[in-house]
């Protein structure tokens, strides 16, 4: 009897380690494998293995390399994978709101004060409706800081603005600069260093600093804003709910805990690399421009009446804006 028990605990026992080795998730990243933040991503991957003693696969997809970037949301709901890598402003099609957890334009200062609002600013469950209705789970963010704009003239303030043709990406930031009297024109990232070229644009809204440098673009123009007040992108990791549901409390804690290393180190390693990039180009000569404290309150002035007209699209949108613009106004960013 007793040699009956132990086997069939034995058997038990087997069972459960097989299930719960069976969690393998499908996530894809639109960052291919050698970027920076695709090396940020295998750490997450290794850190989620090890963390849950294999019970945990991820399998990665980088460079978007199942379907394009901005499907990658749809791919997840639909089980072609399992979870999203990219970010949420690709979604602004499917709810104006999904900017506000995409690129808040205009809002935060730091990457540390936009991450507060996840955490501590009541973003995580004003977010999670948003998601929620789409059946899938935001988990957390991975965010480098701020972007530069890079430009062949002096941008020292809002005046400089006035007449500046740049490349944009398409939405919010389009009328946030076009209010400033800028001319954005909106046009793919590859296009970037031939209208720089041959000065069909001014200037252009590309990545941070670092990221800039690497795309030649200082080679070309001799003027940047740093650190940058304007942009600030969350990539986000966001899973279909039924898995992300579906996995134990363990595993899900596992992979929060990952996420939340991922974020800090993402913010991190990008505020030293764009610290050596801001020296490396004033050494080149390159002029970095950091606007006052009332520059970017201007900015952020007209980004709020820019954010009023999404506010009205959707009620999720609106009830984002205010979360926003309520803990902006706890961290002395905008007025009540």
């Amino acid at each position: 009897m007793k040699n009956l028990l132990t086997t069939a605990a034995a058997v038990a026992i087997a069972a459960s380690a097989a299930q719960a080795q069976d969690v393998t998730l499908r996530i894809q990243t639109h960052y291919a494998s050698e970027h920076p933040s695709g090396q940020l991503a295998a750490m997450f991957i290794d850190d989620v293995q090890t963390m849950s003693g294999g019970e945990i696969a991820i399998e990665m997809f980088y460079s978007s390399s199942v379907v394009a970037t901005t499907e990658t949301f749809d791919a997840a709901i639909n089980g072609i994978l399992d979870c999203d890598m990219t970010g949420g402003a690709y979604q602004t099609g499917k709810n104006p709101a999904f900017q506000f957890v995409g690129d808040i334009m205009g809002g935060y200062d730091t990457p540390w004060q936009q991450i507060s609002w996840l955490y501590y600013g009541g973003g995580y469950d004003a977010a999670q409706e948003l998601y929620n209705s789409q059946n899938m789970q935001l988990i957390g963010w991975w965010l480098y800081g701020q972007e530069s704009l890079s430009s062949s003239k002096p941008l020292a303030g809002p005046e400089d603005l006035k007449g500046w043709k740049f490349r944009s990406p398409p939405g919010l930031e389009t009328e946030i600069f076009t209010e400033l009297g800028a001319t954005p024109i909106v046009m793919d990232f590859t296009e970037i260093f031939t209208a720089l070229e041959t000065g069909i644009i001014d200037g252009a809204d590309a990545s941070g600093l670092y990221n800039n440098v690497g795309l030649g673009l200082y080679d070309i123009v001799k003027h940047a804003t740093y650190p940058g007040f304007h942009s600030m992108p969350s990539d986000h990791l966001a899973c279909n709910k039924d898995i992300w549901d579906g996995l134990s409390e363990k595993h899900r804690r596992i992979i929060d805990t990952a996420m939340q290393k991922l974020t800090l180190h993402t913010a991190l390693s990008n505020e030293k690399k764009n610290a050596e990039a801001a020296a490396e180009l004033t050494a080149k000569g390159v002029t970095l421009y950091n606007w006052s404290e009332k520059d970017r309150a201007d900015f952020r002035k007209a980004a709020q009446k820019a954010w009023d007209g999404w506010a009205a699209k959707t009620p999720e949108a609106a009830a984002l804006v205010a979360s926003h613009r309520e803990y902006l106004s706890a961290l002395g960013l905008v007025a009540k």
